[in-house]
């Protein structure tokens, strides 16, 4: 007798291949979830302006973004205000060398990445557009946590192939937002910006503010890449950076001698520091700029 196939059967069986499929496929972002600390983005109150910024957008970091491409097409030189903390961020990092630290590598990253297009000029100096930031929240990572991080990876290197993710709990944030004004004082451009760390891709440091001094490099390419072209762009940066971008990241003079007031990167030095979680004061020495 020949065998009748029970469509019902392999109806349900498909469903559930499929079923089970997608929860496969969904897993890898809910642990990308599960390990990220999620920042509220919030208007500090410290822009000239909100009314032209964008909604909300993203999942992992959050912006809301304005840009005036034919405003900034003028531009030919620009100041950079140093980096203040609000006092709800102030508060929260009681340190003021941490408090340097973070607005250090903010600072000295968005005058590196603007030197691609602009003549940069020393602050207080006369510009064609000046960019201020306020860091409005910041996040401290636990650093007991973080060590303990440090140790799993770095013990699980020696038997495995691959490293084992951060353990997903104790993770920083950072909140910034940061405009650009011309000479008459007019907003060109505006970002309201927030970002956690992320298990799988932020290394832990051993440091308060390991996790927002990392981030605080991210904030300052997305804002100089705006300011750079003139629009906002959500995808990756797959540019190849410039010879300048790449000599001072690895510690070396930057293009213009104003970036050196805000110290120079930690270089390759730093680079192997991260993957043993030192803490950022440890390698960055030129922190020594006043309170901020």
């Amino acid at each position: 007798m020949k065998h009748q196939r029970n469509p019902f059967v392999t109806a349900s069986g498909s469903r559930v291949v499929r079923s089970r499929s997608a929860s496969f496929a969904a897993l890898p972002f809910a642990l990308i979830m599960s390990g990220c600390t999620s920042v509220p983005l919030q208007e500090g109150g410290t822009l000239t302006s909100y009314a032209q910024l964008s909604p909300a957008k993203g999942k992992f970091t959050k912006t809301r973004t304005f840009v005036d491409a034919k405003g900034l097409a003028a531009v030919k030189t620009v100041a950079i205000v140093p980096t203040t903390f609000s006092f709800a961020a102030s508060s929260r990092v009681p340190s003021e060398k941490d408090r340097v630290l973070v607005s250090n590598a903010l600072d000295r990253a968005i005058c590196v990445a603007l030197s691609d297009k602009y003549r940069i000029a020393a602050h207080g100096q006369p510009a064609d557009m000046t960019v201020r930031t306020v860091i409005t929240d910041l996040v401290p990572t636990n650093k007991t946590m973080a060590g303990v991080s440090t140790a799993v990876s770095l013990g699980s290197s020696f038997v495995l192939p691959v490293s084992v993710p951060r353990l997903p709990v104790g993770l920083g944030g950072l909140a910034v937002e940061a405009e650009a004004v011309d000479n008459v004082g007019v907003q060109r451009a505006a970002a309201v910006w927030s970002k956690g760390a992320n298990s799988i891709t932020d290394n832990p440091r051993v440091s308060e503010i390991g996790d927002a001094y990392g981030l605080a490099d991210d904030f300052s390419n997305y804002f100089a890449r705006i300011l750079v072209t003139g629009k906002v762009s959500d995808g990756l940066n797959l540019s190849i950076p410039s010879g300048h971008r790449i000599r001072s990241a690895l510690g070396g003079k930057p293009k213009y001698a104003e970036c050196d007031a805000f110290g120079r990167s930690r270089g390759l030095q730093g680079m192997v520091a991260d993957k043993f979680g030192a803490p950022p004061e440890w390698t960055d020495k030129q922190a020594k700029a006043a309170s901020r």
